[in-house]
């Protein structure tokens, strides 16, 4: 019984979020979740959670995606992030750096992660 509730204890604390930051977009919400893992290290969970309706607007539910990012991630997802947000901003604006070699198109998006 007394290894069922380590474990059960330590799952929980698998779910505890440290710090959080929610971001209101339209229908969604982006949720930036910072949780400690059962080695006492920091990750991020991002959670994406959009509002569904059914019927007759009786029934609501949420769907929900998550994606967890390691500490050791976060360099080059961030790099990864600034390109396609760059290459996003560049093809609205009708220019396309990509094709032009220019590369100051990552300058656009900054996040720092500590």
């Amino acid at each position: 019984m007394d290894e069922e509730k380590k474990r059960y204890e330590t799952d929980k604390r698998d779910q505890e979020i440290v710090y959080s930051k929610a971001i209101k977009a339209g229908k969604r919400i982006y949720y930036l979740d910072v949780k400690r893992n059962r080695k006492d290290e920091l990750f991020l969970a991002i959670t994406e959670s959009k509002k569904k309706v059914m019927g007759d607007d009786s029934q609501v539910s949420f769907e929900k995606h998550k994606i967890f990012l390691y500490k050791e991630d976060f360099e080059k997802f961030l790099t990864g992030m600034q390109d396609v947000i760059g290459f996003i901003n560049d093809s609205a604006s009708g220019t396309d750096s990509a094709e032009k070699g220019d590369d100051s198109s990552s300058s656009r998006f900054e996040i720092d992660f500590g």
